[in-house]
């Protein structure tokens, strides 16, 4: 069976009975952890390629013996079971060799954001708890200036060179009794948020959610022997380092992971590679709408495009441009609970679940309080469910069953701050997760808005994500973020939007779209710029831009205000008017 007809019907009963078929399977043995399960696949799959990729690439074979080598040495190093080794380093297969050497014998791996510098990575090795590091050289300065006090092994150059002391231990497999009994309910990774709105946290997750991950995927793609996925995202996060790494090796398929995401390299890599599938975050496929024809684009075998968050306007252009590509689109968090999938391919949807994975996974959808920021509760003292079509939080039961159980954060009052109890009777607990959703008639969930970016302006609720919709489809808009604002002198947070427009930008087009939009929900301020800024999974980073506000000094972009007539240039004496509440918008 080849990899397209592998997955035709997945828009039917059959891709979501396969998908838990194939994870039942997989979680049926306590100590069948991932880096086991490879053991198998190696056995079964041997020379194939299973990673692909710059500058080393892996066999099944010598994938596994590579793991061997690093859990041989973690053993070495004497470092206990549930101990933390922190892994800092770019896309590479390397990087995964080393996690699932090193959790194959009972270490928690935390893998730390390459980038991260200063105050930010400081905090996420104290939240980490490590005590041992593995870094690229350049992260291992970063460590050091940022005063971890720990052993530091660097993959390259330095005083630990970690590539070759790993060379000198063996690849064959433990034997029984070579290493601590490890459980899927043990810990496996640390995983970080991507700290949008101040540090991140970072989730647990264990083994078991790590194979259920990889195998679900799996099965719900119809990923084969002859798939090849493309995954660009960064592998310090659960899709880019577990999810499209694990998936495609189930089947004897492989993952071609690349060091980043590049719009003009991308077309190149994937027919290269003859990679059937690609995992995506949703403004990477908004990238790939807008660069222009590429040449081997021809040429590229692409079936399958997996991943989340595309909206509904990229969605709609992507399908448009790549009719042979199939969406298969998703809603998840790497800590959370909630899990949703759109295997039928409904635009803009999140997906739903069938009554007979919902009857494990149970999701319900609250009023939410605006004012509050929190669920809303009756007179009784219990939160509301929503009517169809009606928006509210997404809340995930909490249960001892593996399906609905919540890893939370290695801070435990971080973990708490996430669950709500008492919702529906007393003694029932649910995860927030802190996204407002609708459901339709017939179960499919839409995404709204993220709890705390809808904000109140002339006593009404603005719904960011609407609004940044309606900007998006306008010529020469190519991306945009919408947020609120304080005004001295007014009460609750005025829009604001930040444009990354081209040439094709025509401001007096906008305004006459935006007269589609009651006057409270227009953004009172304009900024122009270049490229909205992002972090490394293509999350704007919001905060940034609420800080800096709508203070010319600070932005360096152009800015406009709403005036009655239309959207005027705001210069340094209007802005002065207004920040001094002399001005009412």
């Amino acid at each position: 069976m080849n990899a397209t007809s592998a997955r035709v019907g997945n828009g039917n009963h059959r891709a979501w009975t396969r998908a838990l078929e194939v994870t039942a399977r997989a979680t049926r043995d306590p100590r069948r952890t991932l880096p086991c399960a490879l053991a198998e696949w190696a056995e079964s799959y041997g020379d194939r390629p299973a990673l692909i990729g710059e500058p080393e690439s892996y066999s099944f074979v010598r994938l596994f013996n590579r793991t061997n080598q690093y859990a041989r040495w973690a053993l070495a190093q004497e470092t206990p079971k549930g101990s933390t080794i922190a892994l800092m380093m770019r896309n590479r297969p390397e990087y995964a060799a080393i996690w699932l050497g090193l959790s194959r014998v009972g270490i928690v791996v935390a893998l730390i954001g390459p980038d991260l510098q200063g105050a930010a990575l400081a905090h996420a090795l104290h939240v980490a708890d490590a005590r041992i590091a593995i870094a690229a050289p350049e992260g291992a300065a970063a460590m050091r200036a940022a005063g971890f006090g720990g052993e530091i092994w660097t993959y390259g150059p330095g005083e630990r060179q970690l590539d070759a002391a790993v060379d000198l231990y063996s690849g064959m497999a433990l034997a029984e009794g070579d290493a601590p009994d490890v459980r899927l309910d043990d810990r496996a990774l640390r995983i970080f948020t991507s700290g949008t709105t101040g540090f991140p946290k970072a989730a647990e997750v264990s083994h078991r959610k790590a194979i259920a991950w990889t195998h679900w995927f799996s099965g719900l793609a119809g990923l084969g022997e002859e798939d090849r996925l493309y995954n660009c995202l960064p592998m310090h996060h659960s899709v880019g380092g577990v999810v499209a790494v694990g998936a495609p090796l189930v089947g004897g398929g492989s993952a071609v992971i690349a060091p980043r995401f590049s719009a003009s390299r991308f077309w190149d890599d994937v027919a290269r590679h003859e990679c059937t599938a690609f995992q995506y975050i949703g403004e990477l496929c908004r990238y790939l709408v807008a660069a222009p024809t590429h040449i081997s684009e021809r040429r590229a075998k692409l079936t399958l495009a997996l991943g989340n968050g595309l909206a509904p306007v990229v969605w709609s252009a992507f399908s448009q441009r790549f009719p042979a590509i199939r969406v298969l689109e998703f809603y998840a968090s790497t800590e959370g609970n909630v899990w949703l999938y759109n295997v039928e391919g409904r635009v803009g949807s999140l997906g739903r679940l069938p009554p007979f994975v919902a009857a494990k996974s149970p999701i319900a959808l609250v009023r939410f309080d605006e004012d509050a920021q929190a669920p809303l509760r009756g007179a009784d003292g219990f939160c509301q469910p929503c009517s169809d079509g009606e928006p509210g939080e997404a809340l995930g039961r909490i249960a001892g069953d593996a399906a609905s159980r919540f890893e939370g954060y290695s801070d435990a009052g971080e973990t708490e701050k996430k669950v709500l109890r008492a919702v529906f009777e007393p003694g029932d607990a649910w995860m927030r997760t802190g996204d407002l959703m609708s459901r339709d008639s017939d179960g499919y969930y839409r995404f709204v808005d993220r709890v705390g970016d809808t904000f109140r302006w002339k006593g009404e609720n603005v719904a960011v994500e609407e609004v940044a919709a309606l900007l998006s489809e306008c010529p020469g808009v190519v991306d945009a973020l919408v947020f609120g604002v304080r005004i001295p002198g007014h009460e609750g947070r005025a829009g604001m939007a930040a444009l990354a427009i081209d040439g094709r930008f025509d401001l007096a087009e906008l305004e006459r779209r935006l007269e589609a939009l009651p006057r409270w929900a227009r953004p009172v301020f304009l900024r122009f710029t270049d490229e909205i800024a992002r972090t490394d999974t293509f999350k704007p980073k919001r905060a940034f831009y609420v800080a800096q506000g709508f203070d010319p000094a600070l932005s360096g972009d152009q800015l406009f205000v709403l005036g009655e007539s239309g959207y005027l240039p705001l210069a340094l004496d209007l802005f002065a008017k207004i920040a001094a509440g002399a001005l009412r918008l």
